[in-house]
């Protein structure tokens, strides 16, 4: 009888799935959990970045390549509108190469967390892992490149500064530049959270996918990315702007970078809110409907 209890201690049978005793506790994704798969996860965020560039000749250097032809692309098109005669903006196409930046980040992000179940589905099936590993580590192989991107973000900072086109002689260097980490940080913790949303409502609702697609496209004209905020003049857009998260942690990374100045305490209290926020729900959602992922898979 004792050698029964003992054996029905380490094995739970659910919806006719034998799982160990043990991998049930693991799955509350406790810090020691987390712990423990590191250097999984790490192996993981390697891997999608080799995978993102395998195929390519010049490799991870598009990383530096493609943020770059975006901007001159988006800058012949919209500088001649937005660019010029505007005393509020210090040399649009740096201005534009902030606002676009992040905004990659957090679209390419969440657009690959939301079908990471899908392309591992074949592992998840068989080996155990702490789901959360999938979005997380295509949120993390996106952080790399966006932080590569940050290079190429340096070496057009220099050469409008020295050129002194668009008006970049205005640039100018302060300390408050190293604090750009923080809307970045908090960035990544917002993508997070909003990845593991999404990654679980795409495994049951695979029309998220592309409905997704059409919001960021959405969001990208939604806010000052390729224009200033004061080109709007319509007071209700501008609170709908303002409420939006993304703004804030932009506009905080141009105060660092492109204004020159100390970030706003308002702003960087509300971004740091909601990206915490939205990182709990994310967990809390994700810790309910994980268990059932596989069955949808």
């Amino acid at each position: 009888m004792m050698v029964i209890t003992s054996i029905c201690k380490n094995v739970i049978y659910y919806r006719g799935i034998v799982m160990d005793y043990s991998e049930k506790n693991e799955l509350n994704h406790t810090v020691s959990m987390f712990k423990k798969y590191r250097n999984l996860l790490k192996e993981l965020t390697v891997k999608s970045v080799k995978l993102k560039y395998r195929d390519s000749w010049i490799g991870i250097a598009w990383s530096f390549v493609q943020p770059l032809l975006n901007m001159i692309v988006l800058t012949v098109v919209f500088g001649g509108i937005f660019g010029r005669n505007n005393d509020e903006m210090i040399c649009y196409p740096v201005f534009l190469f902030t606002g676009r930046l992040l905004f990659s980040f957090f679209s390419s992000s969440t657009k690959q967390a939301m079908t990471s179940f899908r392309k591992h589905a074949s592992i998840i099936k068989k080996v155990y892992v702490p789901k959360y590993m999938y979005p997380i580590s295509a949120i993390l192989a996106n952080f790399v490149t966006f932080a590569i991107s940050i290079l190429c973000f340096i070496c057009v900072w220099i050469f409008f500064k020295l050129t002194g086109l668009y008006d970049g002689a205005n640039l100018r260097i302060t300390p408050y530049a190293l604090l750009c980490i923080v809307p970045m940080f908090l960035l990544l913790v917002f993508c997070i959270g909003v990845g593991m949303i999404l990654s679980v409502i795409t495994v049951y609702f695979r029309d998220v996918e592309y409905i997704w697609d059409v919001l960021c496209t959405l969001l990208f004209y939604m806010v000052p990315i390729i224009y200033p905020l004061s080109r709007i003049t319509t007071d209700w857009i501008v609170i709908v702007i303002k409420i939006n998260p993304l703004y804030s942690m932009i506009e905080l990374f141009r105060q660092c970078v492109l204004y020159g100045y100390i970030m706003s305490e308002k702003m960087l209290l509300y971004a740091t809110v909601v990206s915490f926020a939205t990182l709990a729900v994310g967990i809390w959602f994700f810790n309910k409907k994980s268990d059932d992922i596989v069955f949808h898979l």
